[in-house]
C-alpha cells in the first residue's frame, strides 16, 4: 500500500516559492520516490542526524539543488513534508533565508 503525502503550512509557502516548472517537478519525484518506500536510504535520500546544527526532520531527499525534509508516519501510511529547500554550494537557503548549518 502507497503511501499518502500531507504538506506542512511552511512547506506549502516555500514550494510557492520556487518557479511553476519546479513546483511540478518537486511534487511529482516526492510522490513517485517516496510512495512506496520512504524510510529505504538511497542515492538520493537518506536519514538526518539529529545531533546537527541544521535538524529539520529526520529525512532528506535531494532533488537536483532542492531539499525537501520529510517525516514519515506509518499508521496511517503518510509522508508529512515540512520543508523545501535550496542548497546553493554550501547554504541552504529555506523560504528565502539561509539556515545555519
Amino acid at each position: 500500500m502507497a503511501y499518502t503525502f500531507e504538506y506542512a503550512k511552511d512547506a506549502i509557502e516555500h514550494i510557492r516559492t520556487l518557479p511553476a516548472d519546479r513546483r511540478a517537478a518537486v511534487i511529482d519525484q516526492l510522490e513517485w520516490r517516496l510512495a512506496h518506500q520512504p524510510t529505504v536510504p538511497a542515492r538520493n535520500r537518506k536519514p538526518m542526524d539529529p545531533d546537527k546544527k541544521l535538524y529539520v526532520a529526520p529525512w532528506e531527499l535531494r532533488l537536483g539543488d532542492l531539499r525537501v525534509y520529510y517525516v514519515v508516519e506509518d499508521e496511517p501510511k503518510k509522508v508529512i513534508v515540512v520543508a523545501v529547500g535550496i542548497k546553493e554550494r554550501e547554504k541552504l537557503f529555506i523560504g528565502g533565508k539561509e539556515v545555519d548549518s
